[in-house]
């Protein structure tokens, strides 16, 4: 048998499982989704948000990329962003990379990779923002650790400066962003405590005008 057919006779089995299980598991499915909670992560295949976390089909929106970037240009993310938050009213965005990660790993380096270096100089932009810290780092493990936490940081930051995010919370939108880190090695998720609720916590130059009031003045190009 192809190795990709068994994927198949794997669905019919979790399919057998569910119904003997949950026989309405598969109607409460299909009724629409309500999540609480938005997922950014790691395209790595070692870390499904589900079972990391313990959440059913319908409980997390999730969004996965090489090393869980918030970029300004990702139409696709700034999607999901927008849906999570404007129709889903998701309560929760969770920014979680994980140690090990080969994007940061590669983006510590000078080798090319193709296509792909376009994505990694976005993680490169944050070992340049902190490289006092991590130069000051002589162990290369426990350096790539710190870039992983420093990246998480940096992407809740990213995603706070969005209109989407801020006009979200003008509205008075019950919506937090968490930054969080997972550990392949023992499986466990730790809060890294950066935890944005409001444009408070942006730095000013980052906090947009109020819709009403931005319309009104006309951006002059000279």
């Amino acid at each position: 048998m192809e190795k990709y057919l068994k994927l198949l006779e794997n669905n019919k089995a979790w399919v057998t499982l569910q119904n003997y299980t949950n026989p309405e598991f598969f109607k409460q499915s299909a009724t629409e989704q309500k999540p609480d909670y938005l997922w950014i992560g790691c395209s790595d295949s070692r870390v499904p948000a589900n079972q990391i976390t313990g959440t059913k089909p319908g409980e997390m929106f999730v969004h996965r990329n090489i090393a869980n970037m918030v970029v300004h240009s990702d139409m696709n993310l700034l999607s999901v962003v927008s849906y999570a938050v404007d129709v889903l009213k998701v309560k929760h965005i969770i920014v979680c990379g994980h140690y090990e990660c080969g994007g940061i790993l590669a983006a510590m380096g000078n080798k090319q990779y193709g296509l792909i270096d376009n994505w990694l100089r976005h993680i490169k932009d944050v070992y340049r923002f902190h490289h006092e810290e991590l130069d000051s780092i002589e162990d290369n493990e426990l350096r790539a650790r710190r870039f992983v936490e420093l990246n998480i940081v940096e992407q809740v930051h990213d995603l706070g400066k969005t209109s989407i995010i801020q006009n979200a919370w003008e509205k008075g939108q019950s919506l937090r962003i968490h930054g969080w880190v997972y550990d392949l090695k023992d499986g466990l998720i730790t809060d890294l405590n950066v935890t944005f609720t409001c444009t408070k916590d942006l730095h000013s130059v980052y906090r947009l005008e109020k819709k009403n009031k931005a319309s009104s003045k006309k951006l002059k190009i000279v």
